[in-house]
């Protein structure tokens, strides 16, 4: 994790977003989201939606926020969720970061519940970073 070189409080909303998503892709957060909701409602300017495989990987996806967070002095308002395994929630105010089990993100269904909102388009390294995740991997053949 690099430091975007922005303290906290000169971070757009949007940085504060790409440097949590940075964090949980550290621990292979899968299909992340960038919902931008300024304009739309009044809790929030981003919702970051994230997945992971398990409890344990939706657990350590959030610490690994958390931990990014605390370090970049970015103040959390609350969070929910941590210890349970389904859904975490981190609310920093502007940007609200939602961790799945991913039938528990198809059941809530939070891209469809703010379908009128826009998606982000993620910074081009990190989108290389998810594709390339997202690639099944090759099986080797034996000869």
């Amino acid at each position: 994790m690099g430091s975007s070189g922005k303290d906290s409080s000169t971070m757009s909303s949007k940085d504060k977003a790409i440097l949590l998503l940075r964090a949980a892709l550290t621990k292979k957060a899968l299909d992340p989201v960038l919902v931008r909701l300024e304009g739309l409602t009044s809790i929030t300017d981003y919702f970051l939606l994230i997945t992971g495989n398990s409890g344990k990987q939706v657990t350590a996806i959030a610490e690994a926020v958390l931990e990014d967070a605390r370090k970049h002095k970015i103040e959390r308002l609350s969070a929910e969720g941590l210890h349970q395994g389904n859904w975490a929630l981190l609310d920093y105010g502007d940007v609200i970061v939602h961790i799945f089990r991913k039938p528990i993100r198809e059941f809530y269904d939070l891209e469809g519940l703010w379908a009128e909102a826009p998606r982000v388009n993620l910074p081009q390294d990190i989108q290389e970073e998810i594709d390339l995740a997202a690639e099944p991997e090759e099986e080797e053949m034996d000869i």
